[in-house]
């Protein structure tokens, strides 16, 4: 039988943690706050070159991000309220966001409506694109494809039902409508 103690090591108490001080607080969203709290534990540093952590209308500006990393499977999932997808790893899903990016070894099947697509790995399924399809030299987008404008770099494939324009089928309805009425 193991030991417990053959399976984790004891923390060494001789170099312990120095303790925070008030200005690095998790609560602090400045990034010379935190900068301050090194330079006081570590000598002397340089704020100058160092950037600001996020704030609240950083945060706004920049949106929410979900990255979905190298070697993780998200599958059956509605993701909403997204700004930036990244995909490393698999995904099956549907999607309403602004940026979908999918990396080299990164794959996507399902339905999305963006507004700027970057294709470095696979995408199958519907995609709405409402201003830019980038599909890269590794990327292969496949299924029913809509978009405003699209840029296909040597290499990358592009195939199934392709249509320029961006107008959603409850559009073409209501436009038919109004033509047909007197």
């Amino acid at each position: 039988m193991l030991r417990s103690e053959t399976l984790f090591g004891k923390r060494d108490t001789n170099t312990p943690n120095p303790p925070l001080s008030s200005t690095s607080t998790l609560g602090q969203n400045s990034g010379t706050s935190i900068a301050k709290s090194v330079a006081s534990t570590s000598g002397t540093l340089n704020t100058s070159n160092v950037a600001p952590t996020s704030t609240m209308s950083s945060t706004n500006e920049m949106g929410s991000k979900l990255i979905v990393g190298p070697n993780i499977k998200l599958k059956g999932v509605e993701i909403t309220d997204c700004d930036t997808l990244v995909v490393e790893g698999r995904v099956e899903a549907t999607i309403d966001s602004r940026v979908i990016q999918i990396s080299e070894r990164g794959a996507f099947k399902g339905s999305a409506e963006v507004d700027i697509a970057e294709i470095h790995g696979e995408f199958d399924g519907d995609v709405t694109v409402r201003q830019k399809l980038v599909i890269y030299a590794t990327g292969k987008v496949s299924g029913k494809i809509r978009y405003g404008k699209v840029v296909i770099e040597e290499g990358g494939q592009l195939a199934g039902d392709v249509q320029v324009g961006i107008a959603s089928n409850t559009n073409a309805r209501n436009l038919a409508v109004a033509k047909a009425a007197p």
